[in-house]
């Protein structure tokens, strides 16, 4: 009787580290209306949006990724909406806000940048640390939403809205300094300094092309006449001296011919009162 043993193999257990990371959603890209930069982070996408806010992936130039959630211009008009933004932010853990900007900024819509979030390196924990943060900003909005608060009593009458809720474009925003041309990527910024030595080189090529063309061009013939202000215009003729061989005048030197006073003005004589020339 023979006995067969089988072996089998064990495989070790997955660490935290090594599960597989989580399927988060790509941002879409940023609108026209988004701002390219609030504080220090500079936005990349759009992650999600309703009534009272945006939320947007954005980085810093120190390599710091975050979740930044910023109102609509219609919460950030309404100040029991953005006291509503403000103890959403102060509720966070400190270690959680890494930056925002000033509430008594009145003509600003409020935003707060919310990490840390590591950089995606295919782990587990990066992808968690990117969904927490989405999902902290997410918070903060429904506080100003108050779409997250149980409801007490019974239901009657009209469904409550806020009244600033069709006004969803991005809240405005200061930028100083300006974000160009730090924006740019470096293909960008070769792009750029491509496309502006074209121009001047265009530029200088019409310039050069314009003096060839117009270089040994003759003056207007016959000059300018202008009037004196008396009302006479005076005009100086003086005669060419023909070349030798074509039977010229006696007198080589040629003496200038006197001026003569030529009147301007409108006419004193001819047509009739319905005549159009009376008239100019």
């Amino acid at each position: 009787m023979t006995t067969t043993e089988s072996q089998t193999e064990v495989q070790p257990a997955e660490g935290p580290e090594d599960a597989p990371a989580r399927v988060i959603p790509e941002a879409l890209p940023l609108q026209p209306e988004d701002p390219p930069r609030v504080g220090e982070f500079w936005l990349r996408g759009r992650l999600g949006a309703n009534a009272a806010g945006y939320l947007y992936t954005a980085g810093d130039e120190a390599g710091r990724s975050a979740v930044v959630a910023m109102m609509t211009e219609g919460s950030a008009d309404d100040a029991a909406a953005r006291e509503r933004f403000v103890n959403a932010v102060d509720d966070l853990p400190d270690d959680v806000v890494l930056a925002h900007n000033d509430a008594d900024d009145d003509d600003l819509a409020l935003w707060a940048a919310i990490g840390p979030i590591r950089e995606d390196d295919g782990s587990s924990s990066a992808a968690d640390e990117r969904l927490i943060a989405e999902r902290r900003g997410e918070e903060i909005l429904s506080a100003v939403l108050m779409d997250r608060i149980p409801h007490m009593g019974r239901l009657r009458g009209p469904e409550f809205r806020h009244y600033w809720e069709g006004r969803r474009r991005p809240g405005l925003f200061r930028i100083w300094p300006l974000p160009w041309p730090n924006a740019l990527r470096p293909a960008s910024r070769w792009a750029l300094v491509l496309a502006l030595v074209t121009m001047a080189i265009i530029m200088a090529l019409a310039v050069f092309l314009a003096w060839l063309l117009f270089r040994n061009a003759q003056p207007l013939e016959p000059q300018p006449v202008i009037p004196t202000p008396t009302g006479t215009v005076t005009v100086t003729i003086t005669p060419t001296t023909p070349p030798p061989g074509t039977g010229s005048p006696t007198s080589t030197t040629p003496s200038p011919v006197p001026t003569t006073g030529i009147p301007t003005g409108t006419p004193t004589t001819g047509g009739t009162p319905s005549d159009p020339g009376d008239k100019f």
